[in-house]
């Protein structure tokens, strides 16, 4: 099978710590995987970041680039945003590109890359009003949103269980369109 590339996007979160294993698991699937982080992700994976960086064969990105300064990564054949926090998912929504992998997801929209996110929230922050809007606007744009039964079930406030996260759905969400 020939090497797709995927951006693999992650928020702070969690299930952020158990990163390695998934970009272990997205390779063996065939994907030369770039990873992205919210610049809090970065910072809770400082120590890491380098032997990610090996892993991938790739720069660990948080950041936008210099104007002028060429860009390091391959062409995206698919982003995976997960996991995607509250703030992540209604940025993205909302077309608030401050973060660098805000700004890439919102711009994949338009070059109609193939997009999966699942978010990771707590029930408390699920029912805010704003979230299920940004579900909603996410999913009308063609990324498909891993939310709810089938997906990511949020769990009550500090309930939550990092090793649960079901980031094999995750990942074969990603591989449908391309098998389709």
């Amino acid at each position: 099978m020939d090497s797709r590339t995927l951006y693999l996007f992650s928020s702070a979160a969690p299930p952020v710590f158990d990163i390695a294993r998934v970009i272990e698991e997205a390779q063996a699937d065939g994907w030369d995987v770039c990873l992205g982080l919210t610049p809090t992700a970065a910072r809770w994976l400082a120590d890491s970041l380098d032997g990610l960086a090996v892993l991938t064969g790739h720069p660990v990105r948080w950041d936008y680039k210099l104007p002028g300064e060429p860009d390091v990564w391959p062409e995206a054949d698919a982003i995976l945003v997960a996991p995607a926090t509250f703030t992540t998912v209604n940025a993205w929504a909302l077309g608030i590109t401050d973060k660098y992998i805000v700004g890439v997801a919102a711009e994949g929209i338009g070059k109609r890359i193939p997009m999966v996110t699942m978010p990771c929230l707590n029930d408390a922050q699920a029912v805010h009003p704003q979230f299920e809007r940004s579900v909603e606007t996410l999913r009308g744009t063609g990324v498909s949103v891993l939310h709810g039964e089938g997906g990511f079930v949020p769990n009550h406030p500090g309930q939550g269980d990092p090793a649960a996260y079901p980031w094999r759905l995750a990942l074969d969400a990603v591989l449908r369109p391309h098998t389709d």
